[in-house]
């Protein structure tokens, strides 16, 4: 079975144990590393031989892809505390700085840029100016050089951002958890429709728990794949976004996601789909 995620410590952690073998009666993996917003684009595509049929995709990009896939209820990532994060050079925190501002987004199919604009709308009178999508690693640089007015950062940019001199406008994490008490959808692990959707979240769930039961064994594919990511960075990220809503989405992960995209929807920021595809 094909399966794509990204080469971030909280994937290879989780999917660990089910890549080498560990997690009795499921299906071998053939691992392809990518980012999620190319995971994003091919989950979009029409599915062919070359389309993982398994994949970890944002919350964001699930109503573009439901009709063709399953979202199953582990594998993925929703958490408090870890939203992304508006950043600024000249350390002001009033949204009324972003109106008609330029601000780098890493992606506009992504959970980070559904709560940025949710935010903004709320906040930013007038709403922001020009969005620019750049790739995430180069957003703090444009920042702090002045090339953009505003950056949203996601991942382990939460606990490298002061090294840029750059300052917190507002954690939308924090936002939206005191706006609805839910907590953050981030990203989606989602399966052919045609498959085993139980089968292969029990699975998902199963390399979950045995990564939680015996964390040291996945230590070294973790680095393998962390892209120069100091370990204690590494273990930081992990500690983030593997959670309980890794093993079991549950009633309020489902609420999460429901509010998210629901919200998404009223703001056509996301074509119009039913809610009630998201559980299998």
């Amino acid at each position: 079975m094909n399966i794509a995620f990204s080469p971030c410590p909280n994937d290879t952690f989780i999917f660990h144990a089910w890549v080498h073998g560990l997690i009795p009666g499921a299906p071998e993996l053939e691992v392809r590393y990518a980012d999620i917003d190319i995971t994003n684009g091919l989950a979009a595509s029409p599915i062919g031989p070359d389309i993982p049929e398994v994949m970890k995709i944002s919350y964001a990009a699930l109503p573009y892809v439901l009709k063709n896939y399953a979202l199953l209820p582990a594998g993925g990532a929703l958490g408090r505390g870890c939203g992304p994060l508006v950043l600024t050079a000249d350390g002001t925190t009033d949204p009324s700085y972003l109106s008609g501002r330029r601000v780098a987004v890493p992606s506009e199919r992504s959970t980070a840029y559904l709560l940025f604009r949710l935010w903004a709308a709320q906040n930013v009178p007038g709403d922001v100016g020009e969005i620019v999508v750049m790739p995430f690693e180069q957003i703090m640089p444009a920042v702090r050089d002045g090339q953009i007015d505003a950056g949203l950062v996601i991942h382990e940019a939460r606990f490298t951002y002061q090294n840029y001199n750059l300052q917190l406008m507002t954690d939308l994490g924090n936002w939206w958890e005191n706006d609805t008490g839910l907590p953050i959808p981030l990203g989606a692990i989602i399966a052919r429709r045609d498959l085993d959707a139980h089968a292969l979240a029990e699975w998902a769930r199963a390399s979950v728990q045995y990564a939680w039961a015996h964390p040291e064994e996945s230590q070294a594919y973790v680095m393998e794949h962390a892209q120069e990511m100091d370990p204690n960075v590494a273990a930081q990220h992990i500690n983030l976004y593997v959670n309980e809503f890794s093993a079991n989405l549950g009633e309020d992960g489902y609420a999460a996601i429901t509010a998210l995209l629901g919200r998404a929807m009223q703001e056509k920021l996301v074509p119009e789909f039913d809610l009630n595809l998201l559980k299998i």
